[in-house]
């Protein structure tokens, strides 16, 4: 007990009643019970649902301290930025398989791409663009509007059309996991998942 306290920065809070910890610190020390057994395989759902992100940080730091013991974690999440720290994915939906691999190669195998567009009335652009050819998806992040489509698809010569002579800016950027994620969750639910 007292090892996998020191373990996880627990030493400290020892004797403070689990139902005073923040949900951080409750998960930390859920994750310390796990550990007194030394398990070689770690099954954690959504581990870090709720907590701050300071928290899941620091309770991501600790998982990839136990992988590199040699500890295997399996980890379900919903969070995309959790999905991308983790060495290999698998997307399941409805019970099927739909990917597996590493962030990157999960990324390549969709064949997508994706532009940012700035500047403009971003609601009504989003509005605008999201039934044009090529367009699978819209999403706002800050300031400004992600389209996606297939690569090598009608999306860059749709989304120039529709800001021409328009202040809006375009440029391609790398899709995210997350962009990903939403356009496979989309293709299962219209494949009849």
């Amino acid at each position: 007990v007292t090892a996998a306290l020191d373990g996880l920065g627990l030493t400290a809070r020892a004797d403070q009643l689990t139902g005073q910890l923040s949900g951080g610190w409750k998960q930390r020390l859920a994750l310390a019970a796990c550990m007194l057994n030394q398990p070689q395989l770690l099954l954690l759902d959504e581990p870090t649902a709720g907590v701050d992100p300071n928290a899941r940080r620091e309770f991501w730091e600790e998982l990839h301290k136990l992988a590199a013991q040699g500890i295997s974690v399996l980890v379900s999440t919903h969070y995309m930025d959790e999905a991308e720290r983790c060495h290999k994915l698998a997307y399941i939906a409805n019970g099927k398989l739909l990917a597996q691999g590493t962030a990157e190669d999960i990324i390549a195998s969709q064949h997508l791409e994706t532009y940012e567009l700035t500047g403009g009335d971003r609601a009504g652009l989003s509005t605008r663009i999201a039934r044009l050819p090529g367009v699978e998806e819209t999403a706002a992040f800050g300031g400004a509007l992600h389209a996606t489509g297939t690569a090598g698809g009608p999306l860059q010569q749709s989304l120039r059309d529709a800001i021409s002579g328009s202040d809006v800016k375009m440029q391609r950027i790398d899709t995210s996991i997350e962009d990903v994620f939403i356009h496979m969750m989309r293709k299962a639910g219209d494949d009849g998942g």
